[in-house]
């Protein structure tokens, strides 16, 4: 797709304990704002679609690139989910961009949670997409591991991407390029600061959990996880034809339940 007339980069200064940092942000469109935050080692570049459908609906968008990808400063030493969370909180607040919907993608998902948890004054609404369960499946990481790593076997790694990332029949070509396996033990490391069980069943935002048909890190039985722990501020849709990816399979769907889910909190705010 082409890019709307509006899509900007800007390189934005912020604090953190380690000192001057910088993140690199990609904007477009105009309206309510709204937070994309991409999935385990890859970058915002992979929402170009669904940022040009959710532009085009009203939304204006911000795309963050995670530390050590784009222009963004590197994972500094003891990074955690707190980190990448502030990371979020000082982008909406230099960008006047609060009360912000905050969507993350898979690995995403935890960073717009704990954005929620810590800075609940920035955030009027979470999406997750593609969230995983709060137990990974057997052979879901294992398989992540290899289709992350460009040293593999093309046939090799296309085969994991359909293993835990595509649904039958969706091309996961697309997904040979764009990651950062390079930071793979930062983030790794990150995801265990807070120990989830600290922070899991509690939120502050109304919250979409964006489920892919498909998504085998999604067992059937653990649907509702969420909306168990969380009760009901959580709505559970999901998205046919998709996996884990989701957003590059099904964009266009995608974008329609996030704006849609969007119109209905700004008419319950005004009631």
């Amino acid at each position: 797709m082409s890019a709307l007339p509006g899509r900007q980069r800007q390189l934005l200064p912020i604090r953190d304990a380690n000192g001057p940092a910088h993140i690199d942000v990609i904007v477009e469109g105009a309206g309510a704002p709204l937070v994309l935050l991409p999935s385990s080692l890859r970058d915002s570049e992979d929402f170009d679609e669904l940022a040009e459908l959710l532009a085009a609906a009203g939304f204006r968008v911000l795309r963050p690139q995670p530390r050590g990808m784009g222009r963004s400063s590197p994972p500094p030493d003891g990074m955690t989910l707190e980190t990448l969370a502030d990371d979020v909180a000082s982008v909406i607040t230099e960008l006047s961009a609060a009360p912000s919907i905050v969507v993350g993608h898979a690995y995403g998902h935890w960073v717009a949670r704990l954005t929620d948890q810590r800075h609940p004054q920035l955030v009027r609404g979470v999406v997750v997409l593609g969230a995983a369960a709060r137990e990974f499946p057997p052979g879901m990481a294992e398989a992540l591991a290899i289709a992350s790593d460009p040293s593999r076997d093309e046939q090799e790694r296309l085969s994991a991407l359909r293993t835990c990332m595509f649904a039958p029949g969706n091309d996961p070509r697309t997904w040979l390029e764009g990651w950062h396996p390079q930071w793979r033990t930062a983030y790794r490391q990150a995801s265990q600061h807070p120990p989830r069980e600290q922070w899991y069943r509690k939120g502050h935002a109304p919250l979409l959990d964006l489920q892919g048909s498909c998504d085998p890190w999604r067992p059937a039985s653990t649907r509702r996880e969420l909306a168990d722990a969380l009760g009901t501020k959580v709505t559970v849709q999901e998205i046919a034809n998709a996996s884990h990816a989701l957003v590059p399979e099904q964009p266009l769907a995608v974008a329609a339940a996030i704006a849609a889910w969007a119109g209905n909190l700004s008419q319950t705010a005004q009631q």
